[in-house]
């Protein structure tokens, strides 16, 4: 009876840990840290290249290793009008790169 009140209350916990860090990353953010003042460290999934004109941009997977490395505000949201901005020119730099 004791090992399996043990293994419910294991499994319990294992599930209430998986949900949480399904929450947590709903919006696309991969590491969420707060700093004084009302800034923030975050790091996201770059935008899919091919749906940055589109009305419904998507990110990337996060295991492609594109991250965006980002310092600011902490409602900055990763699909908003600011952040499809900034990819869109950064991917302009990169394609007028030499090589």
């Amino acid at each position: 009876m004791k090992i399996t009140t043990s293994f419910l209350a294991g499994l319990l916990l294992v599930g209430s840990v998986v949900a949480s860090s399904t929450a947590l990353s709903a919006d696309g953010i991969l590491l969420k840290e707060e700093m004084p003042g009302g800034y923030c460290h975050l790091k996201f999934p770059a935008i899919r290249e091919d749906t940055l004109d589109s009305d419904h941009p998507i990110l990337q997977n996060p295991s492609s290793g594109d991250i965006m490395d980002y310092y600011g505000p902490c409602d900055h949201d990763p699909l908003g009008k600011d952040e499809i901005q900034s990819q869109k020119l950064q991917a302009v730099r990169q394609r007028s790169r030499p090589g």
